[in-house]
C-alpha cells in the first residue's frame, strides 16, 4: 500500500488529484492539507511514503519545506505539482531532489504514470542489495540510441516497454491484469503496452474463455 499525502492550497485541485488516486490500486490518501504549517504537522505525526507538494502555498513556499521535511523524514518521496514555470523555481525544486515535477493543469494519464513510476522504483530498490547502472538509467530516464529500434509513440516509455517485453518472454501467456501487477502499473497501462507490442509484431493475443464471465485476452510473446 502506497501511503500518500497531498499538500495543495486549492481544495478543488486537491479533490481532482484525490479523484485520480481513487482510480489506482493499493493507494491510500493519508491526508490533504491546504497550507505548509498543517502539512508539516501531518508529516511529523503520520506515516506516508509520498508527498504531492504544491509550491505556492499561503504561508510558505513548498520548496522551502523540502529541507525541513528531509530533516524529519529523509526517505520521504516528493513529487512537485505546481503551476510555476519560472526557470529558477523549477531548477531549485529539481536541485532539492524531488522525484518529479509536473506542471498544472496535470492530465490524469501523466499523474498516474508518475505515481506508478515512483511505486515501481521503490519496489525494485527494496529488492536490491546493490544498485546497477541499468537500474539507474531507468530512474534517470537514460536510453542509448543503440538500444531502440525506433522511436516509441507518446505514452509508451522505452524502458517500461523493455520490461514488459522481458516479462512477456518469461511467461507462457499473461493477461493485462497480471502484467500490471508484475510491472507495478495499472491494468490499463499494461494493456496499452501489450497492444503496442502486438502492433509492432512482438506479441499476439488470444481470447481465453473461463467457466464464468467474459473471455479475457491473454498475450504471448512471438520471440
Amino acid at each position: 500500500m502506497l501511503r500518500i499525502g497531498i499538500a495543495e492550497d486549492d481544495f478543488r485541485v486537491a479533490s481532482i488529484h484525490e479523484g485520480f488516486l481513487s482510480k489506482m490500486n493499493n493507494v491510500k490518501i493519508v491526508f490533504k492539507e491546504l497550507n505548509a504549517e498543517a502539512t508539516m504537522e501531518k508529516i511529523k505525526s503520520e506515516e506516508i511514503d509520498l508527498l504531492l507538494l504544491d509550491i505556492y502555498m499561503p504561508d510558505r513556499l513548498g520548496t522551502e519545506l523540502i529541507n525541513d521535511i528531509r530533516e524529519i523524514k529523509p526517505e520521504l518521496g516528493i513529487i512537485m505539482i505546481s503551476a510555476a514555470t519560472e526557470k529558477e523555481v523549477v531548477r531549485h525544486a529539481l536541485q532539492l531532489g524531488v522525484f518529479d515535477y509536473i506542471i498544472k493543469p496535470v492530465t490524469m494519464e501523466r499523474f498516474i504514470e508518475t505515481i506508478e513510476k515512483y511505486r515501481r522504483f521503490q519496489m525494485e530498490l527494496e529488492q536490491k542489495s546493490e544498485v546497477d547502472q541499468t537500474f539507474l538509467d531507468q530512474y534517470f530516464g537514460f536510453q542509448s540510441k543503440s538500444e531502440l529500434k525506433e522511436d516509441t509513440p507518446k505514452g509508451i516509455d522505452p524502458l517500461s516497454l523493455q520490461k514488459v517485453n522481458k516479462i512477456l518472454r518469461e511467461e507462457k501467456g499473461i493477461t493485462a491484469e497480471e502484467m500490471g501487477k508484475r510491472m507495478g502499473a495499472s491494468r490499463t497501462t499494461a494493456r496499452r503496452y501489450l497492444e503496442y507490442l502486438i502492433s509492432i509484431g512482438e506479441c499476439y493475443a488470444e481470447l481465453e474463455y473461463g467457466i464464468v464471465g467474459r473471455p479475457e485476452r491473454r498475450y504471448y510473446s512471438n520471440n
